[in-house]
């Protein structure tokens, strides 16, 4: 099932997406709470799936998806923790921070060789003895359409083509082989960064700060697509535009750590919870900084998975 949440006058709805438009999970149960909201919907787990099936299988009403104002189809998730997932992207992003910082040698030949010898920009071992992640803001979450304000602090946006899944059910000290169960679907996740104030603040070791934290930073959707109806997650094409340039055309079975090793991770000694959103990291060529091309004022960013949909968003300076 393709899930999302729209408001229509004025009203949030919980949705079903199907093939001849959206049908208010909401307005078919007014007054049952697990059909209030998404969050709720994930909450109540399996019945919820199958009473949200037994609506769409009585012929509902639908409405045009165009008549409805799409909103983030998780629109404050209960955290956010983006993982990096793709070691061609933390290969190909070290290269980048090589040549970028070499430029402003006055021997940029010299310089890059240097930093290549130092070891500095070399993929960690830590990084393929267990996942990394950060946490997230889950304040910052925008849906597609949204013009998202360039923050003013930065010259150098960019963004990440990332598969996300959410959790469903709650558990601690998951087991790999377990992690699967606690998986609800997925969803596209855009991860726009400030890559100038990344270079500042990666010197710190604290991880992401204002590089990603900023108003609308995340973008999801434009649905949540039940587990139920992906057959296989690590199979899907990612595809990334700019003004219908295409700059990323890869797919998901590139992932090193999957899901269930980056839940089996994050859940040791700590408890996971439904509505949780769990980012892969950027898919091999799936950033700006990997081809040190960037985003200019205006620029549209399209993002696409196979089988889940697109997001498109428009970045402008404030």
């Amino acid at each position: 099932m393709k899930l999302l949440t729209f408001k229509l006058g004025g009203v949030e709805h919980l949705g079903a997406l199907t093939d001849t438009g959206v049908v208010s999970l909401s307005a078919a149960a007014p007054k049952d709470l697990m059909f209030s909201s998404m969050q709720h919907f994930i909450e109540a787990g399996e019945p919820a799936l199958v009473r949200a099936y037994a609506v769409l299988e009585s012929s509902p009403a639908t409405i045009p998806s165009d008549q409805v104002g799409w909103v983030a189809p998780l629109p404050l998730p209960a955290q956010i923790r983006d993982c990096l997932g793709f070691e061609e992207h933390l290969k190909n992003s070290f290269e980048s921070a090589i040549k970028l910082s070499a430029m402003a040698a006055d021997d940029p030949m010299k310089a890059e060789q240097a930093l290549r010898a130092s070891g500095r920009f070399a993929v960690p071992d830590v990084w393929y003895q267990q996942p990394l992640y950060y946490k997230a803001n889950r304040f910052s979450v925008a849906q597609s359409g949204k013009d998202i304000v360039w923050p003013a602090y930065s010259e150098v946006m960019d963004f990440e083509l990332e598969l996300a899944c959410i959790i469903g059910k709650k558990g601690k000290d998951i087991k790999k082989g377990n992690a699967e169960d606690h998986i609800f679907g997925y969803t596209i996740y855009n991860d726009l960064s400030a890559r100038d104030a990344q270079m500042l603040e990666s010197p710190g070791m604290l991880g992401p700060a204002k590089s990603k934290d900023f108003d609308d930073s995340i973008i999801l959707g434009p649905v949540i697509v039940t587990k139920d109806e992906l057959d296989d997650p690590y199979n899907l094409r990612m595809q990334a535009r700019v003004n219908g340039e295409t700059w990323c055309d890869n797919n998901s079975n590139t992932i090193h750590w999957t899901f269930s090793d980056m839940i089996a991770h994050i859940s040791k000694s700590e408890t996971l919870h439904p509505g949780e959103v769990i980012g892969s990291g950027t898919v091999g060529l799936g950033c700006g900084l990997e081809h040190l091309r960037f985003l200019n004022d205006g620029d549209t960013v399209e993002l696409e998975i196979e089988k889940i949909g697109v997001i498109s968003n428009k970045v402008i300076r404030g």
